[in-house]
């Protein structure tokens, strides 16, 4: 290991960020060179050499994971801290927000719709059979289901009655779901947070193609939407104050004047300059470039050099550290992106009605629900 520490980024298939991210670094100074991550071996308790590495791809490659919280034990200041990265979801994150006062949707967890590998019928002895009246009348129609861990719209339905809720669950494997009341917005927006403090607020259209999700302007105007700003910005940090995350995106719907969080478990946010347009890349490039230096300059080698919530601190009696100050809250939100080309229980065994759901990104019919395996566990029916 050499005596010069380094600045690195860990990445998978993403073009623009990685090799931007790296250049502006060294740009802005020279004590601490930045590079892509090279990884050769891996011993334990055996330090490398980064003083801080930017996580982009470890919730793909467990490999990288592993080799993450190593660095992280020898004193790697790792951004997104991986030991919370692999412990959070997204149901606990609406749990927290809750605490924290950050309205969020109503929400539901579901069981798997399968039972797991190495699970039969005795395993579920604790689990009763669903309110699902209950559940429906709760939550509302039209409703969505999506993964309770997990991201990139991957296996996310809107259903518009229980017919199509039960048809969608079918076709969710052993995929732990989340139940979510679907908020009608007038406003939608993400809103980039790195190192805790600098917050980016950008207007978002999430039924968009992707290529063109940042392509939208904000709707409220005036006193009001002054005000919309500053909510989500207290809001924004509030939150990632809680998670202790240092590089993560936060999405609000706007209804009646209220912002809800609907997705803020993002620790490897879409950063391209194709998706986010120029402006907004610019800015991440930056914020992440400065970010980064920071932590390289107050990294100590050998110790913790981490970011953890107030929610872990709390948890064991340590206060968190007292928040920086955060920029200048907006006045309007980031500019609209430019358009760009495409990208090319002892359970009861009880049948579920049949229906029809709908993909949330999809206006056709979905096929035929998939038969299930097995010894698959049925989901209950409605009580009568």
């Amino acid at each position: 290991m050499s005596d010069k520490r380094k600045i690195g980024i860990l990445f998978g298939q993403e073009n623009t960020f990685p090799q931007a991210f790296v250049d502006r670094v060294n740009e802005k100074q020279s004590d601490f060179p930045a590079e892509f991550v090279r990884i050769e071996q891996v011993e334990q308790s055996v330090p490398t050499d980064y003083a801080v590495i930017i996580d982009r791809i470890s919730q793909d490659v467990p490999f990288y994971k592993a080799f993450l919280k190593n660095a992280a034990l020898t004193g790697t200041a790792v951004v997104n801290n991986p030991f919370w990265w692999s412990a959070d979801e997204k149901f606990f994150n609406n749990a927290l927000a809750v605490q924290l006062g950050v309205p969020v949707p109503k929400t539901i967890l579901l069981p798997s719709k399968e039972r797991p590998d190495d699970t039969n019928h005795n395993s579920f002895r604790n689990l009763d059979n669903m309110n699902w009246d209950g559940i429906f009348n709760h939550i509302g129609f039209p409703a969505f289901m999506k993964p309770h861990s997990g991201g990139g719209w991957k296996s996310v339905y809107k259903v518009d009655n229980p017919e199509q809720m039960f048809r969608a669950y079918d076709e969710t494997g052993q995929l732990v779901m989340l139940y979510q009341e679907a908020i009608d917005f007038t406003d939608y927006f993400r809103c980039y947070c790195i190192g805790g403090k600098d917050v980016r607020i950008m207007s978002y259209e999430p039924r968009n193609p992707h290529h063109l999700r940042y392509a939208s302007e904000m709707k409220t105007t005036g006193d009001a939407g002054k005000k919309l700003l500053a909510t989500m910005q207290d809001y924004v940090l509030k939150l990632n104050h809680g998670l202790g995350y240092d590089f993560n995106t936060v999405e609000f719907a706007v209804r009646d004047g209220i912002p809800i969080a609907i997705d803020f478990c993002n620790p490897a946010p879409d950063a391209d300059v194709h998706s986010v347009g120029q402006e907004n890349f610019d800015w991440v490039v930056e914020a992440a470039a400065n970010m980064a230096i920071d932590r390289a300059k107050k990294a100590t080698r050998g110790k913790d050099n981490l970011t953890w919530g107030t929610f872990v601190r709390g948890s064991i009696g340590e206060p968190g550290p007292k928040p920086e100050k955060p920029e200048p809250k907006p006045e309007k939100p980031a500019p609209k992106a430019e358009k760009a080309p495409k990208p090319e229980k002892e359970l009861k065994e009880k049948p579920a009605p049949a229906g029809k759901p709908e993909k949330e990104a999809k206006q056709a019919d979905s096929s035929e629900p998939k038969k299930e395996k097995k010894g698959d566990a049925k989901p209950p029916k409605k009580n009568k």
